[in-house]
């Protein structure tokens, strides 16, 4: 044991042979090498002799903001912006979604998604797609929401050619076989399921708010395929809805990161004069109906005592949301809204602070710090082309259902008060930062490109949606927000509902100077 200690003492002091080899030979060599040997006397601000000459990303040229937007003769259009890099996203976006099946089978626009990147006339599996991409590095990936239908490939740019080529492939010439249908059936049910089951609702209430507001049009119709209508979505009414809404005048082929003459030359190849699965008649049921809102509520009865149990389980809660019409993002007043929005901001009561987590947020100040009952307090802002609807999620123990409503509508009232300088110069900046930092992303880029040529044939440039940023000012604010008190509210509610105020009631408290709710009575309880 005396041995051992002995030993260990030599090799911590440097005693041993281990330690004096260290000093002879480690800290000379350590010199030499901090010397610079190989390039002496060259200054750290000066290049190294031999070394090839570093590309860095610059903002001259071609690295400019601008995007280029061009129109083939089929009335496609092709929009792109350079980015410094050596992978690219690419992807086509259509003008199609949930709004446009008042006239199908509602879920048509949920299968498609699902039914993405699937075999082809060219490819005869998924897993033929996969293969091809992964030569160039690629992913894929289609998102639907309720106007646009977005199929995106990220892949290193090299691959181009195939890329744009695959993606003409996957949305003109899909099999949609039998075998593959019913895959798609299974997947929509297990997600109809994990969607009722799961603890956060905010996607379940998105789809009710959306209900209660469009009444049966538009923006109100389901964006998830209703259960009834599982089994009755084949092949002819998917080619009966996609002869109809899969026209090169509803789609634009966006990129990033690639060279726009280079892309155009790509979209020529593959989408110029090509013959689509379903054929070539033209368009005739189109639907161009314009979003009419209409207030209302949705209620949805359910025990939220057992949706997560465990060791931590989640406490039984009700969740409310109540919305307003606001405007479209076309419109001049939709740059208002979205400082207003991010004014409310508000989050979960357990949410931990720090810089641009919201935490000096209206809906935090004056309402999860201030009731400490009150589980989640969130705005949101959901805009279209022709309307947009401002609503506020909160969620509470059920016997404080009411409560937690008058708070609400008292912030929605207030929100034609006065608005402070700090607060509202607060917002402006998170709202610019939120944008540049997103901004930052490839594929972000990518899709801010596709929705905005795709809605206007144009884009406004980051610098410029700052610029209408900064000239928001209080009385913006105050006159948007007045406006859209004048509207009925939507409301949706989901939970026990035993507590739940008469939508009438919700109304007059929104209609009125402080946002309480007319007082009742009763005389048994």
């Amino acid at each position: 044991m005396a041995a051992m200690v002995l030993a260990a003492t030599r090799l911590l002091r440097g005693s041993g042979s281990w330690g004096r080899s260290r000093l002879r030979f480690g800290d000379p060599a350590y010199r030499r090498f901090s010397s610079g040997g190989a390039y002496p006397n060259i200054p750290l601000s000066s290049p190294l002799p031999g070394v090839p000459k570093p590309v860095f990303a610059t903002v001259d040229g071609q690295e400019k903001f601008e995007t280029k937007v061009t129109t083939l003769d089929n009335g496609l259009r092709v929009a792109s912006q350079n980015k410094f890099g050596q992978f690219c996203t690419v992807g086509i976006l259509i003008n199609s979604g949930s709004r446009y099946e008042a006239k199908y089978l509602s879920g048509i626009a949920h299968f498609l998604e699902k039914l993405a990147f699937s075999s082809t006339d060219r490819f005869d599996s998924k897993d033929e797609i996969l293969l091809t991409l992964e030569k160039h590095g690629g992913i894929c990936d289609c998102q639907t929401s309720r106007d646009t239908t977005m199929y995106a490939v990220s892949a290193d740019s090299k691959g181009l050619d195939t890329v744009v080529g695959l993606l003409a492939d996957v949305v003109l010439h899909p099999r949609l076989t039998d075998e593959e249908i019913e895959m798609t059936r299974m997947a929509v049910q297990f997600e109809l399921e994990d969607l009722n089951m799961r603890p956060d609702p905010e996607p379940l209430l998105t789809e009710m708010i959306h209900e209660a507001a469009y009444r049966e049009n538009t923006v109100g119709l389901h964006r998830f395929c209703p259960v009834e209508n599982i089994g009755k979505i084949d092949r002819d009414v998917l080619h009966s809805y996609l002869r109809n809404y899969y026209t090169p005048d509803r789609m634009v082929l966006a990129g990033v990161g690639v060279e726009h003459t280079q892309l155009v030359e790509c979209a020529r190849k593959y989408l110029l004069g090509t013959r689509p699965a379903w054929g070539t008649g033209a368009a005739v049921h189109v639907d161009r109906s314009v979003a009419q809102y209409t207030g209302g509520i949705v209620k949805l009865e359910r025990d939220m005592s057992n949706v997560s149990l465990g060791p931590t389980p989640f406490p039984e809660l009700t969740h409310i949301m109540i919305g307003l019409e606001s405007c479209s993002f076309l419109e001049g007043d939709f740059i208002p809204f979205a400082v207003l929005n991010m004014m409310m901001g508000g989050g979960g009561s357990f949410s931990a602070g720090g810089p641009g987590k919201g935490m000096f947020t209206r809906l935090y100040l004056n309402v999860l710090n201030r009731h400490h009952w009150m589980y989640n307090a969130t705005s949101y802002h959901h805009s279209y082309e022709d309307t947009g609807l401002l609503c506020i999620h909160a969620s509470a123990d059920p016997r404080q259902v009411r409560e937690m409503v008058e708070i609400i509508t008292r912030e929605f009232v207030l929100m034609a008060g006065t608005v402070d300088v700090v607060e509202l110069e607060r917002a402006k900046t998170q709202l610019m930062s939120m944008l540049m930092m997103n901004l930052e992303a490839r594929p972000v880029i990518f899709e801010d490109v596709g929705r905005q040529v795709l809605a206007t044939r144009s884009r406004k440039l980051p610098h410029e949606l700052c610029a209408l940023i900064c000239d928001v000012k209080p009385e913006d604010i105050k006159r948007v927000a007045s406006k859209m008190l004048r509207g009925k509210p939507a409301v949706a509610a989901l939970g026990d509902l035993s507590e739940l105020p008469a939508y009438e009631h919700v109304q007059t408290a929104l209609a009125s100077r402080d946002g309480r709710l007319p007082r009742t009575y009763r005389l048994f309880r």
